[in-house]
């Protein structure tokens, strides 16, 4: 079984011509900052129809088609909000209870609930899985062939037995997903037909890092997700030195792949003896792109151009230097002048400071003589008043 993994879908489309799916996650999580308590999302076809969390308390659609499911059920949005509110509270039970099953107490800890159908509109083949996963691993698998629960991990044998021993749930289990999931997923599949249903073609380009590094066949804006892509060699698939990506998706809904070659023994002549094919779910033709060396895109820069890039650089480093020092050599110049003036005596300045020296010398002559004047006029007043008295 593959391992359950913590992810919250938010905007992660595709659909298939025959294939149709309908998933729900329910997520309960501790610990973690800034993050709700609890998360559930629906998707059908992997996109995105539904979406509540603690934080929002009200379970909201995520697709304008499925506004639809009003017209014949009006409480559908009100119902689907009371069914998060009660899985809020049984999620954060079974998340403690999980915790002291692995004597677990702080930190970051994740339980999570997958399940849902898969249905066939051409055969009528129906697929159902429901599986629960703890901190990334499983942790609890419905065997649908047995309808039996089983438990990968020993912490979970006791939740397994008694799970097992519930006949009238085990049985409410199997029509639920054998049936009235497939109901709803009918319904929706109508609901969001002209979306679900539609395709776009990828466009296919080379990648390589580093000329040592393989080369990336990457293909990006194709819808939906259903495909596959692979090297050939002479018209023949190859799978030696071949590494496939996984299917990511973008921001505007359609998806991006890549599928890697390491050409590293291969001489660049016979690099156009291979060819990068995708096929696409719903088109009939291939889509061929051969490998030329002349169209990879690479970050490795051309070493002529590096090579003149340098030159161009030294030249300009050259012409600013040079600049720099003419410019230094002119004002070096003008100090020089500078204090060589300033250390020469001017005629005018000696001429200046002798007129200021005399007129200081004749202001302190007759500012002398004024004194003078002041004192005996001072004094014969003084012996004017002693001879009255």
């Amino acid at each position: 079984m593959t391992p359950l993994i913590f992810l919250i879908l938010v905007g992660i489309q595709g659909s298939t011509a025959v294939t149709h799916s309908l998933k729900y996650f329910y997520t309960a999580s501790s610990g973690i900052e800034n993050f709700p308590s609890y998360v559930s999302v629906g998707l059908v076809d992997d996109v995105q129809i539904s979406y509540c969390d603690s934080k929002t308390n009200k379970n909201i659609p995520k697709q304008d088609w499925m506004d639809e499911v009003r017209s014949e059920h009006p409480d559908y949005w009100k119902e689907e909000t009371e069914t998060c509110l009660v899985k809020q509270q049984t999620f954060k039970i079974s998340l403690e209870t999980a915790k002291q099953r692995f004597n677990q107490t702080g930190g970051e800890h994740i339980y999570q609930q997958m399940y849902g159908c898969e249905w066939d509109n051409e055969t009528g083949e129906v697929k159902v899985y429901d599986q629960f996963g703890y901190d990334g691993e499983d942790l609890i698998i419905l065997d649908s062939n047995t309808q039996e629960w089983i438990a990968p991990r020993t912490q979970a044998v006791i939740t397994a037995n008694k799970w097992n021993n519930d006949r009238y749930d085990l049985e409410h289990e199997k029509i639920y997903l054998t049936h009235i999931c497939v109901e709803w997923l009918k319904k929706y599949v109508n609901y969001g037909r002209s979306s679900l249903m539609r395709t776009v073609r990828p466009s296919v380009s080379f990648l390589q890092r580093f000329s040592s590094s393989p080369v990336s066949c990457f293909a990006t804006g194709f819808y939906p997700n259903k495909t596959e892509m692979f090297w050939r060699k002479d018209g023949e698939e190859i799978h030696d030195d071949v590494e496939k990506g996984e299917i990511l998706p973008n921001n505007d809904g359609t998806f991006q792949m890549s599928i890697y070659l390491d050409l590293s023994s291969v001489p660049p002549e016979d690099w156009t003896r291979y060819e990068c094919v995708f096929q696409l779910s719903g088109v009939r033709e291939d889509l061929v792109t051969r490998l030329e060396k002349n169209k990879i895109k690479t970050n490795e820069v051309n070493s002529t151009f590096m090579l003149i890039i340098i030159i161009v650089s030294v030249i300009i480093f050259g012409f600013i230097a040079a600049a720099g020092f003419i410019l230094y050599k002119k004002k070096t110049g003008r100090k020089r002048a500078v204090i060589s003036d300033e250390m020469k005596p001017s005629t005018s300045r000696s001429e200046t400071l002798i007129s200021r020296s005399e007129i200081l010398t004749s202001s302190l002559q007759t500012l002398t003589s004024s004194l003078q004047t002041s004192s005996l006029t001072s004094i014969s007043s003084d012996d004017s008043k002693g001879s009255s008295s």
